[in-house]
């Protein structure tokens, strides 16, 4: 929520959640429940919208899932289908007005990731006497759509698909389905759950896991898929599909007990440890992660060397995931509070700390500082990501160029600014094996 903690931490534009069922589900603790286990994707906002008595509803609040489902009105919600939303914003201001899901003529949007050409789409239908409400590029697939004017509307989401560039993950309710998609390229995930007699398509499978449901597949990239009352169809974007899931997702943006594009996330962290191990080895005490995202490969590289795994931070779980919020003001502040050092665990010892990775290097050059507070003797300082040098256009919010530490500092003068004895970094290939996918996007690293 802060960028210090998430100064070198990248975010995502949200998590979305919807279900379908023939008959009445108490939707109010399916939805707490499932956007609780999404909260990490977004903690701006969160809504959701339903059919109720064929009225489409809409209930969105600022802040999080845990203070939302407190109003009355909420914990009361009953209908047979609904999609919900947390959001972290890329595009538009944080506010109410942009919060998801977005309702127009009867149906409702959720969405993440970002529209390249969103401002360009939003012209040409302004052009065309379309108005608009929000300042939000999920706004402007759904009066796409609309304005296509197809029947069935998968035609229109075909149509649209054909006419957006960029990143996406998208539901869609009607009154009589809940439709999923996927961009052409597969950069932001979804995927398909059942529970019970009900259907789900969300952003990641911990959201099924977290209501005891079960995983039955990812959605594949350009695919349409419409839970109606008659199951579970789909249908592809005419074109080449290909695979380009972001690397991000499994270096830090999903929950570790997800699994993504059939990868399980888990996995992909401890892979990413003993990658960095077998690259750039190093004589220490013990290794420590910056948590939560930095534990796993933290455990790996531990696991790999011999070198002992321990807790050298304890983190206040109350002020927020330090990237998520998206004033810079905000994220500079809370890194003190945040984390503390566990100076037993540190002090004489020569540590190896693993973060997911850098961006700014703020956050990094205060890791150190604290650790040599504590009494570490040696800091040697590994990344389970590339070095980033360039931003993200589908949906993830980085800062520009003159931000990025990598691209206009070598290795050495990144590993000077933030003060530690040694700095490395996984490479590209290494972050590969450690995936086990082999089509992932990693423009972030390599453009």
């Amino acid at each position: 929520m802060e960028r210090n903690y998430t100064v070198d931490k990248m975010q995502e534009e949200c998590g979305v959640f919807g279900l379908f069922n023939n008959k009445d589900v108490d939707i109010s603790n399916i939805s707490y429940i499932a956007l609780s286990a999404l909260q990490h994707r977004g903690q701006e906002s969160c809504g959701i919208a339903i059919y109720e008595d064929s009225k489409l509803k809409c209930y969105k609040e600022m802040g999080l899932v845990s203070n939302f489902f407190i109003k009355e009105e909420v914990r009361k919600i009953k209908g047979k289908s609904f999609i919900g939303h947390v959001r972290y914003s890329t595009s538009g201001e944080s506010n109410l007005i942009n919060a998801q899901p977005i309702l127009s003529n009867k149906m409702a949007l959720a969405h993440n990731g970002n529209i390249v050409n969103g401002m360009e789409l939003k012209e040409e239908l302004m052009n065309k006497g379309v108005g608009f409400e929000t300042s939000v590029d999920s706004e402007v697939i759904l009066k796409l759509i609309q304005k296509l004017d197809k029947d069935p509307i998968e035609q229109a989401i075909s149509k649209s698909i054909e006419k957006i560039n960029g990143g996406y993950s998208v539901l869609i309710l009607t009154e009589e389905k809940l439709i999923g998609f996927r961009d052409p390229q597969g950069i932001r995930p979804l995927c398909i759950g059942k529970l019970k007699d009900s259907y789900i398509l969300c952003s990641e499978s911990c959201a099924i896991d977290a209501l005891g449901g079960e995983l039955i597949r990812e959605v594949n990239p350009g695919e349409i898929v419409t839970i109606d009352f008659n199951g579970v169809s789909s249908s592809y974007i005419e074109g080449k599909n290909n695979s380009a899931i972001c690397a991000f997702e499994y270096i830090y943006f999903a929950r570790p007990n997800s699994i993504i594009d059939n990868l399980s996330v888990y996995k992909s962290r401890i892979n990413m440890g003993k990658k960095l191990w077998e690259e750039a080895p190093i004589s220490a005490d013990i290794v420590i992660g910056v948590p939560e995202s930095g534990n796993l490969a933290a455990i790996g590289f531990s696991n790999a060397s011999g070198v002992p795994y321990d807790i050298g931070f304890v983190k206040n779980d109350y002020i927020g995931r330090t990237f998520i919020e998206p004033e810079s003001k905000k994220r500079e502040k809370n890194l003190d509070i945040k984390l503390r050092v566990i100076k037993d665990s540190i002090k004489g010892k020569r540590v190896v700390v693993v973060d997911d990775s850098i961006v700014r290097g703020t956050t990094s050059k205060k890791i150190v500082s604290l650790l040599r507070d504590a009494g570490a003797k040696e800091i040697h300082f590994r990344s389970a990501s590339p070095v980033i040098k360039y931003p993200c256009f589908y949906g993830i919010d980085t800062a520009d160029c003159s931000n990025l530490l990598g691209s206009y500092m070598k290795v050495e003068e990144i590993r000077k600014a933030i003060n530690a004895d040694s700095l490395k970094y996984i490479s590209i290939e290494g972050l590969k094996d450690a995936i086990g996918q082999k089509c992932t996007c990693l423009k972030c690293f390599t453009q």
